[in-house]
């Protein structure tokens, strides 16, 4: 029997996460979602997350990262077939179905795209996945979490366990949701649509605005947005405050959801990546 178990404050965070979760349709929400609460359970700032697509007869992945990371590793972790993907797939397979990390320092030596990730801090990742009852290779979801410098510890793994079950339902609504709504033939690997009905019109945006936006997407800080556009820290702020105003939001994260939601950023904006890319920083 396992000794770990969930602190008090960690257990209320679960218990928050799970009554959220049922709430939880579209990929932005999913995002959100994920950087609340279940930061506390297991800190991470790269996320991969996969699920069948029974249309591609396959995992279908989608990256969500709160730090700007290359986009040649981002097309790597949202493609099943990848060799990153390969082998933490099969890594993980021998974890008898538990949550576990795996460090990519030696499979680095093979692997471009798994060298990078070590270069930029994430050379242990979380892993976890699910299969289908009695059918191991068939997987139906599978997670990876990342934190730069982050080392393996057993308490992340173990609450990556019990959230697990959740996890793997939002994700799998959330999939379908959007596969739904992208209409017969957008669906499959980038299909991820934006809510109808949204235009960038329906939100009053200056392109200043808009340009400090994405910077926030791209995790700059206020005095750094500033340093970029020769502008002080303090008018940046101010044009923030507007921001979360006229989008109705609570923080940057917030902000930033409403922003791609609304396809504020236009076509083409988000990343050259088939796959829809968030670089975000709560």
């Amino acid at each position: 029997m396992s000794l770990l178990s969930l602190a008090p404050e960690q257990s209320e965070s679960l218990l928050r996460l799970i009554e959220a979760s049922v709430q939880v349709s579209r990929r932005y929400q999913f995002y959100l979602w994920t950087q609340g609460d279940l930061q506390r359970l297991m800190q991470h700032k790269l996320a991969s997350c996969g699920a069948y697509d029974i249309g591609m007869r396959e995992l279908a992945f989608d990256v969500l990262n709160s730090v700007v990371v290359p986009p040649e590793l981002i097309a790597a972790l949202s493609d099943g077939h990848s060799p990153v993907m390969t082998y933490l797939l099969t890594e993980w397979g021998k974890s008898r179905q538990q949550a576990c990390w795996i460090d990519l320092t030696d499979f680095a030596t093979m692997d471009a795209v798994a060298a990078g990730l070590c270069d930029i801090g994430y050379r242990c990742l979380l892993t976890h996945g699910a299969s289908r009852p009695g059918r191991p290779n068939d997987m139906e979801s599978f997670f990876v979490f990342g934190l730069p410098g982050a080392k393996p510890d057993d308490q992340s793994a173990y609450a990556l366990n019990i959230m697990m079950p959740y996890l793997h339902a939002t994700y799998l609504r959330v999939h379908t949701t959007e596969r739904e709504m992208a209409g017969p033939g957008r669906a499959g690997r980038g299909g991820f649509s934006e809510p109808p009905g949204r235009a960038r019109s329906a939100v009053s945006i200056t392109e200043r605005e808009r340009e400090i936006l994405r910077w926030v997407r791209d995790g700059k800080s206020n005095q750094a947005i500033a340093d970029e556009l020769n502008i002080s820290a303090l008018t940046v702020k101010n044009h923030i405050q507007k921001i979360l105003r006229k989008l109705t939001a609570a923080n940057r994260a917030q902000a930033v959801a409403k922003a791609m939601s609304m396809n504020l950023f236009g076509a083409g904006q988000e990343s050259a990546s088939s796959t829809p890319v968030v670089q975000w920083t709560a």
